[in-house]
């Protein structure tokens, strides 16, 4: 799981400067990484938030060859233009969101230098906004979490019809999120920061009948409500 806290990049900062700014994901109130185990038992629900991540909206016309093609070139790999789709790249997630827009995710310390491409680099009419501090991902995972999304929000989360890939902008409890299926039993969860605090208490209620980890640095960290 990426630090709670750490440093973040800041556009027109030299190097040595943005590096003493620190930046907080969240849920670093939440200390996840320090919560011992309460119980033993194995979790049916693994939580990990992967915070301080850079994020893009572009938005062009897809039968836009031109424009298309560059950002190809920027991106590394090409726009899925496909409704509801996704492709990754070495470092980058792109998300199809709407017929015209798409919603980029990579590591912090390269969005700014992607963003500085695409304004060197595209032409004619297009949109792009950078929404890092806006946005955070949660990824959500185990036996059970299928169950803990069929209480969450009213898609269809049935494999057959959201296949590994596919993409939703959607209700998630009393917020929204965009879903994308990871694995048989892996999801992400791009959310809203100022709703994180609220979806993180959410998920933990949705999940207590089976039991919740914590996924911490590679390791499962087992924790419960008391």
């Amino acid at each position: 799981m990426s630090e709670a806290r750490g440093p973040v990049a800041i556009m027109n900062q030299v190097p040595e400067a943005s590096a003493k700014v620190r930046g907080e994901s969240p849920l670093h109130h939440v200390d996840l990484a320090n919560m011992a185990s309460l119980l033993t038992q194995a979790a049916g629900v693994i939580f990990q938030e992967l915070g301080l991540q850079g994020h893009l909206t572009l938005r062009c016309q897809p039968d836009d060859t031109q424009l298309t093609n560059i950002a190809h070139q920027i991106l590394g790999v090409a726009l899925p233009l496909c409704p509801l789709t996704s492709v990754e790249g070495a470092d980058v997630v792109i998300r199809w969101i709407a017929p015209d827009e798409w919603l980029i995710s990579l590591p912090n310390d390269k969005v700014f230098e992607l963003e500085a491409r695409f304004r060197a680099e595209m032409t004619g009419h297009y949109s792009l906004v950078n929404v890092s501090g806006g946005m955070t991902v949660f990824i959500l995972s185990g036996e059970h979490v299928v169950d803990v999304l069929k209480k969450s929000t009213p898609v269809d989360v049935h494999e057959h019809v959201f296949p590994v890939g596919k993409v939703v902008s959607t209700v998630f409890a009393k917020s929204s999120a965009v879903i994308r299926r990871l694995g048989p039993q892996e999801f992400e969860l791009v959310v809203r920061r100022s709703f994180a605090d609220y979806l993180w208490l959410w998920l933990q209620s949705a999940s207590q009948e089976f039991g919740l980890a914590i996924a911490d640095a590679g390791d499962l960290t087992l924790w419960r409500q008391s």
